[in-house]
C-alpha cells in the first residue's frame, strides 16, 4: 500500500518523503520511483518519530498530505520499549504522534490532509480503554490489530473535527483486500 501511495504521489508531482524502520528495504522496494526520499522512523520509537519530524520541521515547509499507512498485524504480543503492546503502539500512538509533531506544517499548508488508514479489521475490536496494553485480558493478535484499527478511524474523526478550523481535513479509509 505504502509503495503504489508513494508511487502515484511521485508521478502527481509531489515530493514524497518515506519514513521507514529499514531504510535499505525502504529504497530497494523504491528504486523504480523517481524522486523519493528516505527517511528512517520507527513508530515504536517516540524518539525516532521526534527526531524525523525535528528534521522535517526545521526547513519550515508546508506539508500538505500525512499519509500514516504503516502497520503491524497479528503478531505475537510485544512491547516496544515503553511497554505499550506493538499493534497499538505502531498502529495508532506512533502515527498519533507524528501528527501532532508535524501539525505546524500541515496548519502552514492551508489545506492540508491527513489521511489514517485503517482496515475493516476494525469490526473485530473497539478500544478497551480500561485495558488498551493488554495487561490483564487475554492477548489475541487479531482483537489488538482490531483495536488499533478502531483507533485509527477514531483519530480521523476528532482530528477532522478539531483541525476543520485550521484548514487540515482529516479521513480515515479501509484499503480493501490485498
Amino acid at each position: 500500500l505504502g509503495l503504489e501511495t508513494a508511487r502515484v504521489m511521485a508521478a502527481a508531482g509531489a515530493k514524497v518523503i518515506v519514513p521507514a524502520r529499514n531504510i535499505e528495504k525502504a529504497r530497494a522496494a523504491g528504486e523504480n520511483v523517481p524522486g523519493l526520499v528516505f527517511a528512517y522512523m520507527d513508530l515504536m520509537d517516540p524518539n525516532s518519530i521526534d527526531e524525523f519530524a525535528d528534521c522535517f520541521l526545521e526547513d519550515d515547509k508546508p506539508l500538505h498530505f500525512l499519509i500514516n499507512n504503516a502497520a503491524v498485524m497479528a503478531n505475537p504480543l510485544t512491547r516496544d520499549s515503553r511497554g505499550y503492546e506493538s499493534q497499538f503502539s505502531t498502529n495508532h500512538l506512533g502515527h498519533f504522534q507524528l501528527t501532532a509533531r508535524l501539525w505546524p506544517a500541515l496548519v502552514k499548508a492551508e489545506g492540508a490532509r491527513v489521511v489514517a488508514v485503517s482496515s475493516r479489521g476494525h469490526v473485530r475490536a473497539g478500544v478497551d480503554f480500561d485495558d488498551p496494553m493488554f495487561e490483564s485480558r487475554e492477548y489475541l493478535p487479531y482483537v489488538a490489530y482490531g483495536q488499533s484499527k478502531t483507533a485509527n478511524a477514531l483519530f480521523a474523526v476528532a482530528l477532522d473535527a478539531l483541525g476543520a478550523r485550521e484548514g487540515v481535513r482529516a479521513f480515515s479509509l479501509h484499503p480493501g483486500g490485498i
